[in-house]
């Protein structure tokens, strides 16, 4: 799949350029032991020369070079000797990028140094202070050494197992940052690290850190907030969105967001469960789609479905019916689409869609909603033969996996949506009045004591199921 060409964020090349445009006291340096006399010698002769000087230069030298970046048997690196002068190490750190750059070979050598990363790492914790320069610069120069390596071995490399931690930690706080331009920075070099199944790993391993940042600038543009009941505003909205985005978040920020949740969806098999179960995903991507601006987010959107949803077919594909995604993607086929990549996985996707909902049940449709972790007053719940004839199963598929979800969504407090928890106490009181055997398995999962609580609820409709519940369990307490 081709992307978008990104180039670099106007924020880090302003700021690089002025650091290039200042003079440094390089021969004070040396007399105050900052850096040591072959630490001057190598910068002098690749600094501020043509790249054809600087590719000669570094290539009669690399052991030299190496061991001024990153240390070695003649010493310490330029940047552990200046540890205290911030404005050579800030000037060392973009000559690191521009020499890397410029020399192929020079990143080679330094992949293949014991410890590549040793005077790096410790500079992402040189402040806290989002304005200090030297840890956005030195997670630049990482990112790019990192991807190299990523890029150089498609087995795991101790090195990268160890950088990659940080690094992202570093980051994704970059991503959570007000100023636009530290977010795209903080989004665009993640990008650059997912290279691999073993960075991208590590990255979901990291998700409360990396992930979750992330799925909240998704739901600023979907127009939802996360406020323990966000699907209210994601699942089966009537009323129409206008076009564009919400939230204050602008399209090239989405898209690089969309490339990043695209490229971690290769390990589909890994996150699907758990990115549906904390981030209602399959929600989310569908009303993204609804609002989707440009062909280009378009085709990140539908490109991750794809590869969710291959992987998660029993898991996902209920609830991607639920939320009427296949309606959608026929809206979809009916625009003028002309990204190939686009088409082919529109067609994909539309085509698994309707090979599953053919083989679908009503038990399966209510499964599915019960998965989504929203209810809406869909037909089943409102139908006495539906639970006559679906109870049992609700209470034993897959050991119990329903009932419990239902007890999982009547503990949220829906103040934006209160009838989900009304269908909730409704589908309690069927199963009871179905099933009054079994009232303990719910009552162990706490459904009678949450149902009690509710008859207390400011919601009528929610007061009035709730009191309809209880009788059927009062009753069967009596009869007993």
């Amino acid at each position: 799949m081709s992307t978008m060409s990104l180039e670099p964020p106007t924020y880090l090349s302003s700021l690089q350029n002025n650091i290039r445009a200042r003079p440094i006291p390089w021969d004070g340096a040396v007399r105050a032991g900052s850096i040591t006399e072959d630490h001057l010698k190598r910068i002098k002769a690749v600094d501020k020369v043509r790249k054809e000087q600087r590719v000669q230069t570094i290539e009669g030298d690399l052991p030299g070079y190496v061991s001024l970046l990153a240390g070695g048997p003649e010493g310490q690196s330029v940047l552990e000797a200046a540890s205290r002068r911030s404005d050579i190490v800030q000037y060392i750190l973009v000559l690191t990028v521009d020499l890397i750059n410029d020399v192929p070979s020079l990143s080679s050598e330094l992949i293949a140094h014991p410890a590549p990363y040793k005077s790096f790492l410790p500079l992402l914790r040189h402040s806290t202070n989002a304005e200090d320069p030297i840890p956005l610069l030195t997670s630049t120069c990482l990112t790019k050494l990192v991807s190299i390596s990523l890029s150089s071995t498609s087995k795991p490399a101790a090195r990268d197992d160890e950088a990659l931690p940080p690094l992202y930690t570093y980051l994704s706080s970059l991503t959570q940052n007000q100023d636009s331009g530290l977010q795209d920075i903080g989004v665009q070099e993640l990008s650059a690290l997912l290279r691999n199944s073993r960075s991208r790993v590590i990255f979901w391993e990291q998700r409360n850190q990396t992930v979750s940042p992330l799925i909240d600038i998704l739901r600023a543009a979907a127009g939802a907030k996360d406020n323990g009941s966000s699907a209210s505003t994601l699942v089966g909205s009537s009323r129409s969105a206008e076009p564009g985005l919400a939230g204050g978040v602008g399209l090239q920020l989405l898209y690089r967001v969309l490339l990043v949740m695209w490229q971690l969806s290769f390990e589909g098999r890994l996150i699907g469960d758990e990115i549906q179960d904390d981030y209602e995903f399959i929600q989310l991507y569908t009303q993204l789609l609804r609002l989707s601006p440009k062909e280009k987010t378009t085709r990140l959107l539908l490109a991750t479905l794809k590869n969710l949803l291959s992987t998660n077919r029993g898991n996902l594909l209920p609830i991607a019916v639920f939320v009427r995604l296949p309606a959608l993607l026929t809206n979809l086929s009916g625009r003028h689409l002309t990204d190939p990549d686009l088409l082919e996985d529109l067609k994909f996707l539309t085509e698994m869609l309707d090979e599953y909902t053919k083989t679908q049940t009503t038990f399966d449709q209510y499964a599915a909603e019960l998965q989504s972790g929203h209810l809406r007053w869909s037909p089943p719940h409102r139908n006495p033969t539906f639970w006559k004839d679906n109870a049992r199963r609700i209470l034993d598929d897959s050991n119990g996996a329903l009932p419990k979800k239902l007890a999982e969504i009547l503990t949220k407090s829906w103040d934006n949506d209160k009838q989900v928890l009304a269908i909730g106490c409704n589908d309690v009181g069927h199963l009871v009045k179905e099933l009054p055997e079994r009232r303990n398995q719910l009552e162990r999962l706490g459904l009678k004591t949450r149902v009690m609580e509710l008859m207390a609820d400011k919601d009528e409709s929610v007061r009035w199921e709730s009191l309809r519940a209880v009788g059927e369990w009062l009753r069967y307490t009596f009869d007993s």
